[in-house]
């Protein structure tokens, strides 16, 4: 979206704009009254393993595509 003001936006815009910001809002007022449902618990030591093991490799650059790459096989440039 590249409107300057909510008076120089379309319909649906405006929509989508109101829409995400309820959104947002509705999440972030859930998690204020529930807290976070997976605040206290664990990852098994397996499944750390695991991410710690895919961190490196994408670090390192064995797996993976870098962002720019990505954008230029979409098209989005």
């Amino acid at each position: 979206m590249t409107t300057e003001t909510i008076g120089q936006m379309t319909q649906s815009e405006f929509k989508k704009l109101l829409e995400t910001v309820i959104e947002a809002t509705v999440e972030q007022k859930l998690l204020e009254i529930l807290g976070d449902p997976d605040d206290t618990l664990e990852i098994h030591k397996a499944v750390r393993e695991r991410l710690t093991q895919q961190m490196g490799y994408i670090t390192s650059g064995e797996y993976g595509k870098p962002i720019e790459d990505v954008i230029q096989d979409l098209g989005l440039e």
